[in-house]
Formats: C-alpha cells, structure tokens, sequence
C-alpha cells in the first residue's frame, strides 16, 4: 500500500510539474514584448530601440527587436508580426509602416489577448492600448512657422515628402501645408515628390525639383532620409541660397545645421517614444491603467540650440548604454 501511495504522489507531482510547464507558472520568466519599428537603418530607429532597452531593464523584462530593412516594406512588416503573435510573446510594440495594411495584425493580436502599443505613426484600428507618437501635424505647423518667418512670408518652395500612407509623415505635411496656407498665403508650393524613406531617392528628387525650380527659395523635408538628401543636393549646388527646413537629426544633419546647410530642424524624442512604448506595455500586463493617446511635443531646433545640454541629450542619446553590438 505504501508503494503504492507513494507512486501516486509521484505520479501527482509529475502532472503537476508538467502542468506548471505548460501553463504560466513562469513567475521566474520574464515577460517578453516584442518592438517592431518600420526600419531598423535610421539613427531614428536605433534611438528608439535604446530607450526600449532602457525601459525593459528598468521594469525586468526582455524584448524582441525586429523590423523590416525597408521602411517601405509593409509586407515583412506584416510577416513579422504575424511569427510575433504566433509565438505568443506577451505583449507587442508596433511602429505601422502602412496604417490600413497593418489593421489586420493589430485587430488579430487584440483577439488574441496580446496588448498592442502602437508608436511612432498611428492604425485605422481602436484595438491598441496606446498609441505613443510625436504629435506630427503640430510638428508640420512648427515648421511652416519656420518657413514663414525665414522667408518673410513670401516665395517659392518645395517639399520632400516620405510616401503615401505612412500616418506620421502625412500628417507632418498636412500640418506643413494648412499652417502656410493660414498663415502665410504668399508663400507658394511649386513641387512636392516622394523620397519613399530612402536617402538616394531623396536626393534625387530633390536635385530634380533644384533643376525644374531655379527660382525657389525654400525646401520642406518631412524626415531624416528626406532632409539627408536634400541638404546633399543644396550641398552640391555652390552658392545656393535656397532655405532648409528639415525634420528629425542625426550627425549629418547636425553638421549641416552647424554650417548653415540647413535652416532649423524639427525635432522627435526617438528615445522617449521607444521608452514610453514599453512603459505603456509593462502597464498594460500589469492591469495598470494606460494613457489611450500619448502625444509627445516636437521641437525646433536652430543653429545656435545645438550646443545647449538638453538638445545635446534629446538628440545624442548614449546608444552604446543601452544597445549591444
């Protein structure tokens, strides 16, 4: 009887152990979120990863960085999400590459009970539980602001656009033309192209418009790849007096901003935003209560705010910190 009482016991401990392997009995693993950018090639991208690893080590738990190599590749984009879900990582950190195509992933992770923090660039989806993103169309406005005053109010321009329905870059130059037509009538776009976030293609696009408009007087570009490549096509032009509005930093952009290439710059926090994605997304499995729209403040960066410490920080994070090689 003893023998077999305490093979019951074995065998009852057994089940257990295996139950406790096939359900949460994790409590010593960590919870796991996967962050998904549009790119990974952007020093915007990098920053953004830094400061999800900042978060993650502060709140114990791990994250998986994937993305695309293009940010024009909503298809891989949607690859990866999917092997995301299905391998049922607890929480997922989305930057939406196409804000229709991506509705189906998000909507299936909602169904599967995975939280879905969106970043960066908003879904045509409500089933997110918090969207962490510049306030783009407020970062438009900002630099049609910009353009007005440097140009008196009056000339022509054009803009180097990103692509067609990447949410954050429209709305950049929807706020962009709505604040010049407001406010500044005068001032005329002659030209806009898409770039499709490469560098070689804005450069190229912007030395064709340089070429088709002799005339202008200014330039908008609505993000890094599409500034990069506009202040290399005015670099290239000696003695050009055409004005630079850019968005977002990076070395390049700060040397040219230094040396009066370009104007200003209107400015992301990528480290915040990725932080805040994966502070939003520990909450959310915590059953805290999450901020629905976080919206984060662009800023205007000129010449001389370069050297001020807290532009210093926002646009050199210390990547090395927090991101391993």
């Amino acid at each position: 009887m003893m023998k077999t009482h305490a093979s019951a016991l074995l065998a009852l401990t057994g089940i257990a152990a295996a139950l406790c392997l096939s359900t949460a009995c994790n409590r010593d693993q960590k919870k796991v979120i996967a962050v998904i950018p549009k790119g990974r090639a952007h020093l915007f991208w990098q920053s953004v990863h830094a400061g999800a690893a900042k978060a993650a080590q502060e709140n114990n738990v791990n994250i998986v960085w994937n993305g695309p190599t293009a940010e024009t590749d909503y298809n891989d984009q949607l690859k990866i999400v999917d092997a995301m879900i299905n391998r049922q990582v607890d929480a997922i950190a989305l930057a939406p590459i196409d804000k229709k195509v991506m509705v189906s992933v998000v909507d299936r992770a909602a169904s599967q009970h995975i939280p879905v923090v969106i970043f960066d660039s908003p879904v045509d989806s409500d089933k997110f539980i918090s969207q962490v993103a510049t306030d783009n169309y407020a970062a438009g406005r900002l630099a049609a602001d910009r353009m007005g005053l440097i140009l008196n109010g009056k000339g022509k321009i054009c803009m180097v656009m990103v692509q067609p329905g990447a949410a954050s870059t429209m709305a950049r130059e929807q706020g962009f033309e709505d604040e010049l037509k407001k406010k500044f009538p005068a001032i005329e776009i002659v030209d806009r192209r898409y770039g499709e976030a490469d560098f070689a293609k804005s450069l190229q696009i912007s030395e064709n418009m340089l070429t088709a408009h002799p005339d202008l007087a200014g330039m908008f570009a609505s993000n890094e790849s599409s500034t990069v490549g506009a202040a290399r096509a005015l670099k290239g032009r000696t003695g050009s007096t055409v004005k630079l509005v850019g968005f977002d930093s990076g070395p390049s952009l700060e040397a040219g901003l230094r040396d009066g290439l370009i104007d200003s710059l209107v400015v992301q926090n990528p480290f915040k935003m990725g932080y805040e994605s994966v502070e939003a997304a520990v909450k959310a499995l915590k059953g805290e209560q999450v901020t629905k729209i976080n919206n984060l403040a662009p800023r205007l960066v000129l010449r001389e705010d370069l050297d001020k410490p807290d532009v210093k920080e926002q646009l050199n994070p210390d990547l090395k910190k927090y991101l391993k090689d």
